[in-house]
This record gives structure tokens, sequence and C-alpha cells, in this order.
């Protein structure tokens, strides 16, 4: 369907939505704010970012941060050194190889992430608390279809 053969209403939902996805957005980013600080007050929201990537052991070296958070390469080695000056980073020798290094969380990191990530999943789930398991899991259903991950 051609944006000209789109119904109206259909434009002003797709509005709607762009509208809060902006509100809601500018909330994950005071989450990030506030976790960052909470983590340790001088780490930045990209710096907890790039933390969680490692702890999730989902990103353990640059290259992997760069393309999970899609930011540069000097933005994530000005991070991770940071974390690693906090003691919250270690870079160690990659047990698949061991000529390679991965980073790693350390206990100091993970347990300020989780008073982190409690923080935030308390007042989330404040928010979401009257819905049903059902909408919860239509919801994240959504959120999977709209971030392209399926």
């Amino acid at each position: 369907m051609s944006d000209a053969d789109r119904p109206a209403d259909v434009d002003e939902a797709v509005h709607r939505v762009e509208h809060e996805l902006g509100r809601l957005f500018a909330r994950i980013r005071v989450g990030w704010r506030e976790a960052a600080i909470t983590v340790h007050p001088d780490l930045q929201p990209l710096g907890y970012q790039v933390l969680t990537s490692i702890a999730s052991g989902a990103a353990t070296s640059a290259g992997a941060i760069i393309d999970r958070l899609q930011t540069d390469k000097s933005a994530v080695s000005r991070h991770v050194r940071q974390l690693e000056q906090l003691g919250l980073v270690e870079s160690v020798p990659d047990p698949a190889d061991g000529r390679a290094r991965v980073l790693v969380a350390t206990p100091l990191a993970q347990e300020r992430i989780a008073a982190a990530r409690s923080r935030y999943e308390a007042r989330l789930g404040e928010r979401v608390r009257g819905w049903s398991a059902e909408d919860l899991d239509r919801f994240v259903s959504l959120l999977g279809d709209l971030s392209g991950d399926r």
C-alpha cells in the first residue's frame, strides 16, 4: 500500500506511536543516566551501556560493543578505559583463543548493575503492574516486531 492509499487514521496512529516512542526514549535515557550514577558517580550513560553489554556477555570485545551499541570506536575505547580504571571491567585471555583478550565485568560491577537494575525494574513494575500477563506478552512481542529482531 502506498502512502497515498493509506487511510488518514493510520497516518495519525503512526504519528501518535512516533510521539509516544519519543517520550519513552527520553525516559529510557533518564533511566540510563540514573543507572550510570548508581554504578559510579563519574559514569556516563554510554559507559553504563558498554558495561551492561560486557556484563551480559552479549559483547565482550570492543568490536562487538561497537556493533551492539552502534557507536564509534573512540567512544567505546574511552569508556572501556574508564571502566577498567574504576575496577568494573577487566581484560582477560579469551578461553577459546589464548592469543585474544575479552572484557569481563568484575564482581563489583555485577553488584552495582544489579542495584541499578532493581531500581529501574521496580519503577517499570509500578507502571505495568495492572497489565495482564497476556497484555505484557503481547507488548513484548510488539516491541520485538518493532525492533526488527524477528
